[in-house]
């Protein structure tokens, strides 16, 4: 049985040090690509306020706590709604994430790898990949707190953990969550364009939120619209 040199471990360390923080940057990959999707005509909802309840997202090792209230007010500035700032709002747009599921696999290449010296890694082997499962909701909330639409998405990301070629493992962890919820996000984006007249039509109905010094009468603060 063939023994590992002791002295394999810290090569190892040094080598993840100096390649993998060669990887690729995850700001652009997170944040910036939200305007390639046009799908959806724009701004076809009123002017709503963003409310966001990452819920398990929250938990995993990847997403950062602003990651997901980020890509929603993204999503909904620039798809979905109305995004001027000082435009009246008439209601709420709730992010749920109800579910988030994280996988590492391909971890067995890392022992193939440091018996090899890392040498696949540098021509471009990934060392493992991240996989993020998210479930997710948007609520459409009236000005009076009613739910008049809630609309459901799922998400499956896949990222690979690699020098030079991929993303380091704390970049791929983050960049596998808020994929898969741009991804879930995705799949409710045509549900609430197909919605969108009656949605408007609603919330027109119900009438802008009230002003209260400066703050809307109900707060976004999550634990507010149920």
């Amino acid at each position: 049985m063939m023994h590992m040199p002791r002295f394999y471990p810290y090569l190892l360390l040094a080598l993840l040090g100096s390649g993998l923080g060669s990887c690729k940057s995850t700001e652009k990959a997170v944040f910036q690509t939200v305007r390639s999707n046009n799908s959806v005509a724009l701004g076809r909802l009123p002017s709503l306020e963003a409310v966001v309840e990452p819920g398990p997202l929250s938990t995993t090792d990847g997403a950062l706590p602003d990651d997901a209230s980020k890509v929603f007010r993204q999503e909904l500035s620039f798809h979905l709604a109305e995004s001027q700032p000082d435009t009246v709002k008439y209601g709420y747009a709730k992010l749920l994430v109800t579910q988030a599921q994280v996988q590492r696999t391909g971890r067995a290449l890392q022992a193939f790898q440091m018996l090899t010296l890392m040498t696949p890694s540098l021509l471009g082997m990934p060392l493992e990949w991240y996989r993020t499962h998210v479930k997710a909701e948007v609520q459409i909330i009236n000005a009076k707190g009613e739910v008049i639409g809630t609309y459901a998405g799922t998400g499956h990301s896949k990222v690979r953990v690699a020098m030079y070629h991929g993303y380091s493992q704390t970049k791929a962890a983050r960049l596998s969550d808020v994929q898969a919820l741009r991804l879930a996000l995705d799949q409710i984006r045509p549900q609430l364009d197909a919605a969108a007249d009656t949605l408007r039509q609603q919330l027109a109905t119900s009438g802008p939120l009230e002003e209260i010094i400066g703050q809307s009468a109900y707060s976004t603060d999550s634990t507010a619209v149920n």
